[in-house]
């Protein structure tokens, strides 16, 4: 991730009466948290679960959507959850981390992120390759940066059917 992130849309500029998209420094904690969260990714992809959930939030209300199941709200969903998705992968590496947006407030931040991965998924033998489109939130709690939201799912082309595409299973 850059250094900069985006502050949102929506603040006024009192000298043009436009709206500008101000940059902010993001907070190198948070920095530093993104770091470690790829390369918590990375692992979870040979089948461990625990650095990623280390960066979670351990709250009620942190959420979690991914590719194996419906969405989960409250700590002990999404941990089973994140439990059950590591489980699905095996000898993997997540290649690498493609940045699309990040917006930064004081209290929140959100990344749009593209994350290319190569592992054996389920109890396939063969290596496959795809892609996720990741949603990222982060909510500074206690003077820490936390993972509170991440939904992740492999629609990464256009595709005319939309809400109808077929599965590539």
């Amino acid at each position: 991730m850059g250094d900069r992130l985006r502050a949102p849309r929506g603040y006024p500029d009192p000298t043009m009466g436009a709206m500008e998209e101000p940059e902010v420094e993001a907070p190198n904690d948070l920095k530093g948290l993104v770091e470690q969260y790829h390369q918590a990714a990375d692992h979870f992809s040979r089948g461990n679960a625990e650095l990623v959930k280390a960066l979670f939030s351990h709250r009620d209300d942190v959420t979690l959507a991914n590719p194996f199941g419906p969405s989960v709200r409250g700590w002990r969903q999404v941990s089973e959850a994140l439990d059950s998705a590591s489980s699905r992968f095996r000898d993997g590496k997540v290649t690498s981390f493609e940045s699309i947006a990040q917006y930064l407030a004081p209290e929140l931040a959100c990344i749009l992120e593209v994350e290319r991965w190569h592992a054996k998924v389920g109890g396939r033998d063969e290596m496959a390759t795809f892609d996720l489109r990741v949603t990222s939130t982060f909510r500074r709690e206690d003077d820490t940066w936390k993972l509170v939201h991440r939904h992740a799912d492999p629609i990464s082309t256009a595709d005319p059917d939309g809400p109808l595409r077929r599965s590539h299973s």
